[in-house]
């Protein structure tokens, strides 16, 4: 995995573009809030604790293009005693997004400003993305495009959609530095020839970025 600490810039000068994660590096996503606001507090807190269920490998179906109504009838046959909890997170969806990560999105405008191209590799089912993210986060409208996970039928780690974030930008992809919190997704895109930078907050990544000569 890269170290953001030390990493050169690229040899024949700054990335090319900056491919950022969405969930937790620009936006703040929790879904305690949107589970809550259908059965409670305590009930929302049960459930994503439970020893029986796992709500993280089950959110992954939607967001590699599983179509939501098939995941929620999973839940109703195979942990019935769950399924008002697992309803709620997609009746309730708005309230699991709790704003932009701080100091992140700052970033964003500057790269942009500045005429750095970035796009966007998100692990989202395609309902949800597109019914609430472009309507809720004007900034997303400064990426050039997204790659969003469950309207390819692909989630990261999967190798192949970094193929996919090949095809889309046009661009190798060596030139391009790739954002992430979760450590498994940069260790897929370094595996696929990316620059990877772990998100741990604001701070730390500009210190990365601009290591890499990026003007920010």
């Amino acid at each position: 995995m890269t170290d953001p600490s030390n990493h050169p810039t690229t040899p024949d000068g700054s990335p090319s573009g900056v491919v950022w994660d969405l969930g937790n590096v620009l936006i703040d996503w929790d879904p305690f809030g949107a589970i809550a606001a259908g059965v409670g507090v305590e009930e929302a807190r049960a459930f994503l604790e439970a020893e029986d269920f796992d709500f993280h490998a089950w959110n992954h179906g939607p967001d590699s293009g599983q179509p939501w109504e098939e995941a929620e009838a999973q839940v109703r046959r195979t942990h019935p005693h769950w399924a008002p909890h697992a309803l709620a997170y997609r009746a309730h969806f708005p309230a699991s997004l709790r704003g932009e990560v701080p100091g992140s999105v700052a970033l964003v405008r500057e790269l942009h400003a500045a005429g750095v191209p970035m796009w966007g590799l998100t692990n989202w089912s395609d309902e949800l993305y597109h019914a609430h993210a472009p309507r809720l986060f004007d900034f997303l409208a400064l990426l050039e495009d997204v790659v969003v996970s469950g309207t390819e039928g692909l989630a990261k780690p999967d190798p192949r959609i970094f193929e996919v974030v090949r095809a889309r930008t046009g661009r190798d992809l060596g030139r391009l530095v790739f954002v992430d919190d979760r450590a498994a997704n940069v260790e897929a895109a370094v595996a696929a020839g990316m620059d990877g930078i772990v998100f741990t907050d604001a701070t730390q990544l500009r210190l990365a970025l601009r290591k890499r000569g990026l003007p920010v």
